[in-house]
This record gives structure tokens, sequence and C-alpha cells, in this order.
């Protein structure tokens, strides 16, 4: 192509416009054929330096185009630009199923994955803020104590002495020398910030041996290696504990790590008490399995330690000062006010640094996360806290032309937030950048320019791109999403009578300030408020511990692929024993986990080949071909069919199929039917989790908690991950649930859920120090009546009043 010369009115020599640059041309993300999960051959060009929100019914295929394909291609190609070396430290990606993916820019991925549940998390340390603040106190403290090490609670102090060998000339002399770190780890909690005290009635049962299962902590068998253990430092398996010697007891429990020799094989034997420290204490308790977090809540009581008061600090590091707060003081302060009190720093020998503190502080603010502390544990942080927290240190870069992944974003956000979270991703794309949005917020699919619907329906009925245009286009295409865009629910004309209160006096857990409410029994309640004015705080707090109380919270649904609704819901329980009687087998023979399992597969259905840094080969297994169970579990049936059919039908299918006839399971049908319920009739029985979409992962756990005892059901933000279509359905769901006798109280900022309540109770008026009141409590009628506070003008904006 020839060269074009430009005149300065922006024409060629001969009048006519320049020919386009050939790099300029490359402005489309081109899909051809993708098929990952239930997409069905996909197509789509998405243009590049825009901001493109992909819609959708929950489980239609968003996640599998935006995350699965475009942002899983990305990653892989860039992977493979490093080392072999180096790829053998990476997590090894496999190429999305998928035919062309062209014009892919680098992707930063945005996710909604909690953040890790490590106790030694916090938000200081995941934003690089704690960092920071110890070079400062390191630089300014008064008193100079040491480098940033010394104010770092992960760092212990060391000290060590002895000798040394030194050099001089031909000649080599022993000196005796001694060596000092100090760090800023509190010795007495490990900084840890809290100290744990176990009941030791919790851990054996004194009036039973070893042999009769007297440990009661889990995994503790006397039946495998811990029995040989046990025997190999001269425990009598067979004598109660309560007639064990000192020394025997203290063996049991507390005894240092000390070589055994079981059965010619050298181990390593170490007391109940310490191996439990290690393998329980260390992880944040919500991160453990739910049987040994049970146990772990039973036998441990967790409180403050009296040392460091909590700051996790020595009391070197709390020595050291700056205008009078010492570091655990800066981390303890709400972010706004630390941005405050770094502003009126003026030091120029460290001017750089106090504007990258500033900097990120004040991103904090920007992002309405003025209200979190550096101190608070990152795991306590939810869905959209996580999110947005992660989007920090994006918002700051110098980077451009890379393509930007967010997954619903606006999550866990007041209405009046969203405003904020569109501006920023708005900022995003005029720098430069291919911003990608997978949303169900009508307020933030508006600011599109361009839009992506896949449907029509959910699972199997879905994969398929419906549309593609403009968000005017949208609203005439008639497909559910621009059908439901314009969707204002209307206020309830009459609200349901409470049947009692449950009452919460002088709640003052985080920001709260002596709160007292009355919380309706007997109807359907939402909490709401901004983001951080104290709605968690309140319900799980103050509600959710009581007796008869059923909370679902927003932890994420942990599965491998060995994982299925099946398997998660409890529903493969009464299917095998069914089976089981049918055939006069036993039940285990009916699960790929245990004795049913192929051999050659061990149940997984897939043989897996490991290709070192190359992204491993998944096949089909030859012998069971894909089944997961041996031939012999096949030839027994139940209502004509055998088990692999069962997993292979949906929820819908499978509840009429056990509701009668031989097949009748009524605890199976019962499982079904509240799955059904939630919207996850297109299920198939036996399809991984790890292969659900979040709204579904939601639904599949709110249909587990409501099979649940309890008369009053806690939920949080159930709407995370549904599109408006689906909202409606759980709106329905929850009118059944309350005219059935249970009470719901919701925690919500979804406006069509607060103009569907029976009782609302807002809190605020702010975030943070801010928040912490109730601000109205009501029908949502006198609400938006009112109009006193933020949300109240919401609701009348989006009920039209």
């Amino acid at each position: 192509m020839g060269r074009a010369t430009t005149t300065g009115t922006g024409t060629g020599p001969d009048g006519r416009p320049p020919e386009p640059h050939a790099a300029d041309s490359h402005d489309l993300i081109r899909v051809q054929g993708a098929r990952e999960n239930n997409l069905k051959d996909v197509s789509v060009e998405i243009p590049k330096r825009r901001l493109t929100v992909f819609t959708g019914v929950s489980g239609s295929g968003k996640s599998s185009l935006v995350f699965g394909t475009i942002a899983a291609e990305s990653q892989r190609l860039i992977n493979e630009t490093y080392s072999a070396f180096v790829q053998g430290f990476m997590p090894t990606l496999a190429r999305p199923d998928v035919d062309v993916l062209d014009g892919l820019t680098t992707a930063i991925i945005v996710d909604q994955e909690r953040m890790g549940a490590n106790p030694r998390s916090t938000v200081g340390t995941v934003t690089d803020a704690h960092a920071m603040l110890r070079i400062l106190f390191s630089r300014l403290g008064e008193p100079h104590i040491g480098g940033p090490g010394a104010f770092s609670f992960n760092v212990p102090s060391v000290r060590a002495s002895g000798a040394i060998t030194v050099q001089r000339g031909d000649r080599t002399k022993a000196e005796k020398a001694t060596f000092n770190r100090l760090g800023g780890m509190c010795p007495r909690c490990e900084g840890m910030g809290t100290v744990n005290d176990i009941d030791h009635t919790a851990l054996y049962d004194r009036s039973r041996s070893l042999n009769e299962g007297a440990l009661l902590v889990p995994g503790y068998g006397v039946d495998g290696w811990y029995g040989r253990l046990f025997q190999g430092i001269g425990l009598d398996l067979d004598k109660p504990i309560g007639r064990y010697t000192a020394k025997e007891l203290h063996d049991l429990l507390h005894k240092e790590p000390t070589k055994v020799k079981v059965e010619g094989i050298n181990l390593t034997y170490e007391g109940v008490i310490p191996k439990i420290q290690k393998s329980m204490l260390t992880k944040d308790v919500d991160a453990l399995q739910p049987h040994v977090r049970r146990f772990v809540e039973r036998a441990v009581t967790f409180t403050t330690c009296p040392d460091c008061e909590g700051t996790r600090l020595a009391p070197e590091a709390r020595s050291s000062r700056i205008r009078g707060r010492n570091i655990a003081d800066v981390c303890a302060m709400q972010i706004s006010d630390a941005a405050a009190w770094v502003r009126e720093l003026d030091e120029p020998s460290v001017a750089p640094l106090l504007g990258g503190l500033q900097h990120l502080f004040d991103s904090f603010a920007a992002i309405g996360l003025g209200y979190l502390s550096l101190d608070r544990p990152s795991g306590t942080l939810s869905g959209g806290e996580a999110q947005r927290t992660k989007m920090i240190r994006h918002l700051g870069s110098s980077l451009t032309d890379v393509t930007y992944v967010f997954d619903e974003p606006t999550t866990g956000l007041h209405p009046h937030d969203i405003q904020r979270m569109n501006e920023l991703l708005l900022r995003l794309r005029d720098k430069g950048n291919t911003v990608l949005v997978v949303e169900h917020k009508p307020e933030a699919i508006a600011i599109a320019d361009h839009v992506v619907d896949l449907g029509p329906g959910a699972g199997t009925a879905g994969g398929e791109v419906v549309f593609e245009g403009t968000v005017e286009a949208l609203r005439a295409s008639g497909t559910p999403t621009g059908r439901h865009l314009d969707d204002r629910a209307s206020l309830k004309a009459a609200v349901r009578t409470p049947t009692g209160a449950l009452q919460v006096r002088g709640a003052a857990s985080h920001n709260l300030r002596d709160v007292d409410v009355d919380v309706p029994l007997g109807v359907l309640v939402v909490v709401t408020g901004v983001a951080g004015s104290g709605k968690s705080s309140l319900v799980h707090g103050s509600v959710s511990g009581r007796e008869g109380v059923v909370s679902v919270d927003q932890g994420a649904i942990r599965g491998s692929r060995r994982s299925n609704p099946a398997t998660y819901t409890g529903l493969l329980e009464p299917v095998r024993k069914a089976f089981a009687k049918a055939n006069g087998v036993k039940p285990a023979l009916f699960s790929a986990n245990s004795e049913g399992a192929c051999p050659t597969c061990n149940g997984a259905g897939v043989v897996y080949t490991d290709l070192g840094m190359m992204a491993g080969v998944a096949t089909t297994c030859e012998e069971c071909e894909g089944r997961r169970f041996q031939a012999a579990v096949l030839e027994h049936h139940l209502g004509g069919r055998d088990i692999s059919e069962v997993l292979a039908m949906s929820v819908t299918e499978a509840a009429g199929f056990f509701a009668a006839g031989e097949a009748r399971t009524p605890a199976a049908h019962a499982v079904l039917a509240r799955l059904a319920d939630v919207g996850l009739g297109y299920l198939t029985l036996g399809q991984p989790l790890t292969t659900l979409s979040g709204g579904e992962r939601q639904r599949l756990k709110l249909a587990t908690h409501m099979g649940q005892k309890g008369g009053v059901l806690v939920l949080d933000e159930p709407t995370t991950g549904l599109h408006l279509a689906d909202v409606e359905q759980l709106l329905g769901l929850l009118d059944r649930l309350v005219d059935s006798g249970t009470s719901v109280v919701v925690i919500e900022h979804h406006q069509a859920v607060m103009a569907h309540a029976d009782w609302i109770i807002d809190l605020g008026p702010g975030a943070g120090h801010d928040g912490g009141l109730v601000v109205f409590e009501g029908t949502p009628a006198d609400l938006v009546a009112a109009r006193s506070t933020l949300t109240g003008e919401h609701l009348a904006a989006y009920v039209g009043a």
C-alpha cells in the first residue's frame, strides 16, 4: 500500500481523504464458532475501545463467552510468551473450544471471586497500602525502630548468637557474633490478632479408649496411620483416656514433633493440639469444610490477644508514631479519614510515597469503599466489595489498549452508588481500553456502546446470540432482556400483617451505633441502605445466630468437577438408596466417587493426560464412554432407567420420574421440587458444579437451605447474578415461602425486591462511621411518600411515584 501524504486540511494530494493506516483497521475482536459449555457455535464481533455489555438470563452463556472464551484465550496466549521454565509454575490453560479468535488484546479480569480467606490477609495487605505505610513509618516514625519489616505483623523478631568464621589473610579465626532482626509480629498471637483456647472435653471422650473412638477430632481415626503412630510412641489403644498417666496424656495431646519408626517406615508424630493448630487454626474458619468448621466452633474459643489488643503488632511497632498516631491507629481508621491524615503530612523527603498513598486512598473513596479500614480481614469482604477492591489497582494504571473484563461490577451496590461505578467504567473506556461487562442492572446496561444479548433461555435452551446492537435497538428487539429492560415493579396495594417480632436491642457490632429495632415475623422484610451502612452487621450479627433462623450468605459454592447438583443438594442419597433397594445391592455401588466408579477413569468420566507446562488433554473415557460407572452397575435399573440415565435427566424430567410409579421416591422428589421452585428446572442432575454460572450457584444454594427446618429464612442479596426475568421468579418464590408460614428477611439493593416487601428497614444515612443508624422503618409506600432517605428517593424514581 502506498503511503498517503496529507496536507494541513486532512486530505491527500489529489484532494481525496487519506487512506487509513493498516494498523488502524484492527478495531474488532472477532469470535467465530464458540462452543464452550452451552454455547452453540456462537459468532460475534465486539468493537474495541468501546464499552460492551453482555446480557441474558442467568445460565444463558454470558460467562462462557466472556470469561471462558475471550479472556481465557487472551491469558493463555500471554502465558505462552514466558519461558517453558516459568510456564511450569503457572496454571495450565487449555485452548477454549472455538474456531477463530481474532483481534484479542491483553485481558485483565476483575471477577467476583471472594478474596483468599487467609487470616493474615487484610484490606491493607491485598492493596499494598500496608506496604507503603510500613515504609512511611520506617522513615518518619518517632522513635525510629528499624526498617519496614519492623512494622509488619507477618515478620517475627529473630535473635541468634553463635560462632562465625572470619578470614583474615591466610588465617581463619572463630568469633562470637549476635544477630538481631526486629519484626512487627506480636509474639503472643503470632500476628493473628486473636489467641485461641481449646476445650479438651471437645477433643476426646474420657470414658472411651482410642480403639473405641475416643478422639472427637474430624479425620483422626485409629484405623489408618494415626493408630499405628499412637502405637509407635507407646500409647495403649485399649485403655480409656481418663486412666492415662500425665505423661501419656501429654504425649497424646502436646508432644513435640518426634521421629517414629512404624512397620519399617520413618514417620513424624506430633501431639493432637499442635497438629490441630497447624492444620485447622492457621486457616480462616469460614474457609474450612463444614464438618471441620463445626468442630472448630465447638472446641475452640477465639479471644482478642491481650498483649497487642488485636492490632497484631509487637510493642516496638506500636511505640513509633507520626503526629501522635502509630501504624495500628492508621490501619484502624476509616480509609476516608486516613486519606485526610495523609494529606496533612508535608514531608518532601517522602513526597512520592505520600503521593502514592493519597492516590490509593482517594481511589477507595472514588469506588465507594471509603468506609472500609485497612485492618479489615480480606475474607470478610462481600463479593461486590472484593471485586471493587481488585479494581482499585487498575484505576490509576498507565496501561491503555487492554481489555478489562468485569463480572457484574454493580453487585452489592445501592442504586445511589451505581452511577459512580458507571463513571469509572466509562473512564477506563475513555483511556482507550476495551471494556467488557457481564451485567443485569438496567442502569448499567444503559451506558453501553454495544450490547450482546444471549439466550433465549438458560442451559441447553440458551447459548445463542439473540441480539447485537445499541441499547435503543435492544429495547425494541423483543428478546427477554429487551422486554424487561424498562420493567418497573409497582408498590403492593396491600401488605401482610406481622404475626410477631424479633427484637434486636443494643446492636453495636462494627459500625452499628447501639441500634434497637423490631424485625416483624410472618412477612417479607427487606433490610436496605447504601453499601457499608451496617445491613450485614445488623442481620448477621443480631438475627442469624438465633434459634430457628436459617441463613443463606454470599459465600461461594465450592465444588470440584466431581460435584454436581445431585451431590450438592443431597439428592443422590435417597436416589442411591432407592436403586439399592430395588436391586438388592448396597448403595455405595451407585456413587461415581465410591465403589461404583469406572476403574479406568476413577469415576471422572474423562481421562486426563498431563503434558507438563502444555495444557493437559482431557479425553472421554473409552471404558465407560463418559458415564462414570462400571458396566456392572449400569445393569441395575429403577423404573426402567440406570443411574447414569437418571443423572443425565433435567430437574423437571427427574421430578416427574420420581413422583409416581415404580421409581416413586418422596425424599428425592422434595429436593427436585425445591430446585424447580428456584427456577433451575433446566439443569441436568449430573452437570459439574464448575460449569454453573454465578446466578445458578446462588439459586442452588437457596434451594438447599430451603429444606432446612427453621421459622426464619435470612437471604443475603439473593438477586446477585439474576436477570430481570429471573428476579420476577424469585419474588414469586419469596411470596410462596411467606404464605407457607416462613418469615423471610432479605438484605437487598434491588428496587423490585424493595417494592415487593411488606416492611422495609433502611440503614444509613451514609457508610462506615456515617452509617450504623436505622433511618427508616415502615412499608415501601411510606418510604416512597416520605422520600426522607437516599433509598426512598431512588425507590420513588423507580416506581414512578
